[in-house]
């Protein structure tokens, strides 16, 4: 269960990310913030996923709103992954699953006729006072990021 809700402040976190960097939720007040999580570094979905937030970037900081890509992939992973793409944004590692844990997007999913637990794809928005305005889970790639500039449009 989530120990989040919408309209409720989303709880102070740190984790790892690109450029040798620690993101606080606490350093974005001032800040509208999109945090989108997704399974894997380097993968069809989530390549195309990150890359249509690239490609909007100017839309979101013109609207004064922060870009993070949560996975459970190391540091490592992401620096390379986010070179391959040019990401104009940080992405965060959260190995230990403290941030996918507070956001309930750790699902169990079938892989190959397996049962593993996996990260669902989600998207999460909170507006400058770090309350949440917005959740998509269960993400579909194709328009998702149109719809997540529309809610931030409206804040």
């Amino acid at each position: 269960m989530s120990t989040i809700s919408t309209g409720n402040t989303v709880p102070d976190f740190e984790l790892p990310a690109t450029g040798g960097k620690t993101i606080r939720l606490s350093d974005l007040k001032g800040k509208n913030a999109v945090i989108y999580f997704y399974p894997k570094d380097s993968t069809p979905g989530c390549t195309l996923e990150g890359q249509d937030f690239r490609d909007n970037i100017e839309a979101f900081t013109e609207r004064n709103t922060v870009i993070l890509g949560v996975s459970r992939d190391s540091i490592k992973s992401h620096e390379k992954f986010k070179s391959n793409q040019s990401f104009p944004f940080d992405l965060l590692s959260d190995a230990d699953e403290e941030l996918c844990a507070l956001f309930d997007v750790i699902k169990e999913k079938n892989m190959y006729g397996r049962k593993v637990m996996g990260i669902e794809r989600s998207t999460f928005l909170m507006d400058e006072t770090g309350k949440l305005r917005n959740e998509w889970r269960k993400v579909k790639v194709k328009g998702h990021v149109n719809e997540v500039l529309e809610a931030v449009k409206d804040l």
